[in-house]
């Protein structure tokens, strides 16, 4: 993970929090006086943001003796101690509730994408997170997919181009939206894999005529039509399919042999696993 951007996500985070001090602790803990916290699994999942719970006590308290037990991706079930913390109880009250909202949500996004990834492990098919993810953690969001076994997509609008709906709409066509981004690449001097999305097989056809991506995006799709789809295009590009795709319908569209599928629901709707930090 880009240690600038954890770094900074850190900041603001206990900024938000903490503002200027933790009076509840300060008004009844002395300065000097150090604690040992631990940190207790309540439910079972796949543990994620380990490494980051430890970056935010590292960086609250230099010194702080941090003891792992358990690692990114462990299945962990209720009774599980991840780690212990030892410090002055200041920075322990301080980076306590920024440590568990960090590992509760990572752990709930890490848990939910195995569920997913598991339903089609012995299929070639990957699966990929979107954008959808909560603001200033996309980062921490899409580290936590893999942790489950998931894939990143892109990891924002400026790493990989994908022409959707709107774009295709506003630049007046399939070819026109192709041909203009293959320019503009050019012009700007970057090497940009283009994805582009269509909503049925006519738009699969207009995209084949004019060629110049790398993936396609079959949106809303049904499994028969994506399975004709994945035909035509013929190992020409990779393929995608999106839109609304759950877990009861995942492993059909894994078997029309997509390379992809991408969910959203990885990380715009989950829910977060239950842990606590407990003092010893």
């Amino acid at each position: 993970m880009d240690k600038d951007y954890l770094k900074k996500f850190i900041t603001n985070a206990l900024q938000e929090d903490v503002g200027d001090g933790d009076h509840s602790s300060q008004a009844c803990i002395p300065a000097d006086s150090e604690g040992k916290v631990q940190l207790l699994v309540k439910e079972a999942g796949v543990l994620a943001g380990v490494n980051v719970a430890f970056e935010i006590f590292k960086h609250l308290q230099t010194d702080i003796d941090i003891s792992p037990l358990l690692g990114d991706g462990t299945l962990v079930h209720p009774g599980d101690i991840a780690f212990t913390v030892r410090g002055k109880v200041l920075t322990l009250l301080k980076g306590e509730r920024l440590a568990l909202n960090v590992m509760q949500r990572m752990s709930g996004i890490a848990t939910h994408t195995r569920e997913y990834a598991r339903l089609i492990e012995d299929l070639p098919t990957k699966i990929l997170d979107t954008r959808k993810t909560t603001p200033g953690m996309r980062m921490l969001e899409k580290a936590a997919v893999k942790i489950g076994g998931g894939e990143n997509h892109r990891m924002g609008l400026y790493d990989m181009v994908m022409l959707k709906d709107n774009h295709i709409d506003f630049a007046g066509g399939i070819e026109n939206a192709i041909k203009a981004t293959q320019q503009y690449l050019k012009e700007i001097g970057k090497d940009l894999k283009i994805e582009i999305e269509v909503r049925n097989m006519d738009e699969l056809n207009q995209v084949l005529e004019t060629g110049g991506v790398h993936r396609i995006m079959l949106d809303n799709f049904d499994t028969q039509t994506t399975r004709e789809a994945v035909e035509l295009i013929a190992g020409r590009y990779e393929t995608e399919s999106s839109g609304g795709i759950t877990k009861e319908t995942l492993r059909g569209y894994a078997e029309c042999g997509v390379d992809y599928i991408s969910v959203g629901a990885l990380t715009h709707h989950i829910r977060s696993l239950d842990m606590s930090l407990k003092a010893l």
